[in-house]
């Protein structure tokens, strides 16, 4: 965060002067959120698949001042799309200094503020908050309280010789404290029943209830929420009267097409050795395939996080075998995928059934996506001189234990070897363990398609007639 810069206005009355009327947090998300519209800013950074389906809709939501709550299966990136809601903020605003709630010094609303704002007048000092600070996060827990979200008696105030009626007694929780900015709860039919019943004033009449009498505090807050869909109905977890009071709902998805998939690996992954593009292509097959295969349970979802995991198990395989042979820069191999089954099969629910086989099912889920990624990338491409070559006795031996540059020197000069590395985006010139990727996912393709065995024992895989 950068520091507050010193031109800021420090007092009430410099603030006036300056023209910094107060403004609610609607507006000012409306204002901003316009502005980057009119200048084509990207409002949404690092949000990746939702340009054409999401976007429209929370832009139109939140043009409308609406609350908004987002629907979708787990690893859908709702919280990462909800977090950005903080770049629609002003940089910087100003607050009372001092404050339990952070109001707006020509706009106090409790108790306290006010009469410091009457005996003060123009002197009422001025903090700046940043915008990061004006987004709350809350992950919806059974155990969450009323006094968690809206407040509480507070018995430190009582013991100081207040009576119980005294707004100043009252312990603010996570809602008023984020006055004048953004409430985000995750997975709110989470939340008890009855701590639902205690947003309904926030969200309609903006004004909260503690231990039996009403603070009028006009709050100022944008609520924003994640839901699963199954749980976000009349059925589910979730309240008829909250679930009315929410001006939009918005669903979001997986993403929709392979590049979208990868784009978002890419992104969030951290990958400690190269993974070559048709890898991660494979990989986001793989994910598509899962989250279409009728063994797999599809309430649960199959999270764009099991990619991410997946690619960095597959680096982290490259690296390992990089370390045993001395190959650099460590690079990927389709050998390397076989890690994938093993390691992540937790990640995934499977229907009632297939107990004991998950391994079985991930694997040829694998193998399918491999296939795809193979038949995209040599579409055209004649493979039979490199099947012949193997046929004629250059068996190609690769493994953990094996480098890319023993991978090529199995097999004679082939013309076709260079356009499977040009299909592959990899140049003559390259190193070893790049081009061996791209030969090892030709070679890959030949056994799926029956037209080479593959004999693995050892952790050493050798492809023949």
């Amino acid at each position: 965060m950068n520091a507050v810069p010193d031109a800021l206005p420090r007092t009430a009355g410099e603030l006036r002067a300056a023209g910094y009327a107060p403004r609610p947090i609607a507006r000012e998300i409306h204002d901003n959120l316009l502005a980057a519209l009119r200048e084509g800013r990207d409002a949404w950074p690092g949000i990746v698949g939702f340009s054409r389906t999401v976007l429209p809709q929370l832009e139109r939501a939140l043009l409308a001042g609406h609350d908004v709550v987002l629907l979708g299966e787990r690893g859908q990136g709702k919280t990462r799309l909800l977090r950005t809601l903080a770049g629609l903020l002003d940089e910087w605003t100003p607050v009372i200094e001092g404050s339990e709630l952070g109001e707006h010094p020509l706009e106090p609303i409790t108790p306290a503020s006010i009469r410091r704002a009457a005996e003060l007048g123009d002197d009422l000092p001025v903090a700046w908050r940043h915008r990061s600070e004006r987004y709350t996060e809350k992950l919806a827990t059974p155990d969450t309280s009323v006094g968690d979200l809206i407040g509480d008696v507070d018995p430190v105030k009582v013991a100081e010789g207040r009576s119980l009626g005294d707004p100043e007694t009252i312990h603010f929780g996570l809602v008023p404290r984020a006055h004048r900015g953004i409430v985000a709860i995750n997975e709110l039919p989470d939340l008890a029943e009855r701590i639902q019943v205690a947003l309904l004033n926030v969200m309609e009449e903006r004004d909260i209830q503690v231990r039996g009498y009403t603070l009028r505090l006009p709050l100022d807050v944008l609520l924003v929420a994640t839901a699963n869909p199954e749980d976000y109905t009349n059925r589910g977890r979730i309240i008829t009267p909250l679930k009315d009071r929410f001006g939009a709902e918005i669903r979001t998805h997986y993403p929709l097409d392979v590049e979208s998939e990868v784009a978002v690996v890419r992104q969030e992954a951290n990958l400690v050795a190269e993974v070559g593009e048709p890898l991660l292509e494979v990989l986001a097959r793989f994910v598509r395939n899962l989250r279409e295969s009728p063994v797999i349970d599809q309430r649960s979802g199959v999270s764009a996080r099991f990619a991410v995991a997946a690619a960095e198990t597959v680096a982290a395989a490259a690296l390992r075998r990089a370390a045993v042979t001395g190959e650099d820069p460590p690079v990927a191999r389709p050998v390397d995928l076989d890690a994938v089954p093993a390691v992540l099969r937790g990640k995934v629910e499977f229907e009632p059934g297939e107990e004991g086989r998950e391994v079985e099912h991930l694997v040829h889920l694998m193998r399918r996506a491999i296939a795809e990624t193979a038949r995209e990338r040599f579409a055209g491409l004649d493979l039979r001189p490199l099947s012949d070559a193997v046929a004629d006795g250059h068996l190609v031996a690769t493994g953990e234990r094996v480098p890319g540059a023993d991978v090529l020197a199995a097999l004679p000069e082939l013309p076709v070897l260079h356009e499977v590395a040009q299909r592959a985006g990899v140049a003559a010139d390259e190193p070893a363990g790049r081009i061996a990727a791209a030969v090892e996912l030709a070679l890959e393709s030949l056994f799926l398609a029956r037209r080479l065995a593959k004999d693995s024992d050892d952790g050493t895989t050798v492809y023949g007639e």
